[in-house]
């Protein structure tokens, strides 16, 4: 009788921005492997540039991909937890329904798929996790 391989719970890290960084595309990519593999994804943080990924306002060309679009169907459809660090959001003008509250704006532009929240939901995963990926400007 063979023992089955422990299933890996992995928690991804994305700070490099769509369209100027490979970060975004290749934590996708990475992401759709792990599952694929049977593996679980605790959690995904974005955190610097990375929350451009959370913008319901990115429009991209209809010739290029849309990877807010594209993360977004991806977290949706596997269910999996994503968290929008709160500095990084609001350094660079993106707002949940408690942060436009809270600053008085009067819209809401990271979708709905993602919380705001703090560096404490990062160290959570990181805790709950086997192992943490960074996916930056540059790599991994």
């Amino acid at each position: 009788m063979t023992a089955q391989p422990a299933t890996a719970r992995f928690t991804l890290v994305i700070s490099g921005a769509p369209y100027t960084s490979q970060a975004p595309q290749s934590a996708l990519r990475f992401a759709e492997a792990v599952l694929s593999a049977g593996h679980a994804i605790e959690r995904v943080f974005l955190y610097g540039d990375g929350v451009h990924l959370a913008s319901s306002y990115a429009a991209p060309p209809s010739d290029e991909p849309d990877w807010p679009e594209m993360w977004a169907e991806f977290l949706q459809q596997h269910r999996i937890a994503a968290t929008c660090c709160v500095a990084s959001a609001l350094r660079r003008g993106l707002l949940d329904h408690t942060e436009a509250r809270r600053y008085q704006r009067p819209g809401v532009n990271v979708r709905s798929c993602y919380t705001v929240a703090g560096l404490g939901d990062w160290l959570e995963a990181e805790q709950a996790a086997d192992r943490t990926l960074y996916f930056k400007d540059g790599g991994v």
